[in-house]
């Protein structure tokens, strides 16, 4: 019974060895956001929002569209990336657009959508705090800063909600 829990506690530090350091990683991708969205925010038709957020507007739809509010959902085609190009996430790939609850998303989405109108299409570049922060998801590293193409098709009102025009 020692000699299993002698190998366990050997294997457990032989992992933790071998794991890159957690902080370091966050840090470093943190680092990389900071000077990729730094640059970005020169770029021609570029917008800042004072949460850190940017947003390229690729196009517009309607004037008179609706603007999804907390407790809506939305429905989206979207891509996701890393800064390096690598794609974690499309609707596009899937062919599927998505359906997602408004106040279930990023706050970098949430914040954006609220400003979109059905037909909208716009890149966002969303800083860490804003997407997954120092915890990342899936194939995104922590503190990762991270590039959306979202495309608003449709605002599907939540209860007691009329979307606002």
């Amino acid at each position: 019974m020692k000699t299993r829990w002698m190998i366990a506690a050997l294997a457990a530090l032989a992992l933790t060895a071998c794991a890159p350091d957690r902080a370091a990683i966050t840090a470093a991708s943190q680092d990389e956001g900071r000077t990729f969205l730094a640059t970005n925010a020169r770029a021609q038709g570029v917008v800042t929002l004072p949460s850190g957020l940017q947003y390229r507007i690729v196009k517009s739809g309607p004037a008179d569209g609706v603007k999804p509010m907390r407790g809506d959902e939305v429905k989206v085609n979207y891509e996701g990336k890393l800064i390096s190009g690598k794609v974690f996430d499309s609707s596009y790939e899937r062919g599927i657009p998505a359906a997602l609850p408004l106040d279930a998303l990023v706050p970098g989405w949430i914040e954006a959508l609220q400003l979109m109108r059905p037909g909208d299409e716009w890149i966002l570049y969303v800083p860490s705090n804003l997407a997954y922060g120092d915890n990342g998801a899936g194939e995104i590293p922590p503190g990762s800063t991270l590039i959306f193409r979202i495309e608003l098709l449709a605002v599907l009102a939540g209860p007691g909600h009329t979307p606002q025009g």
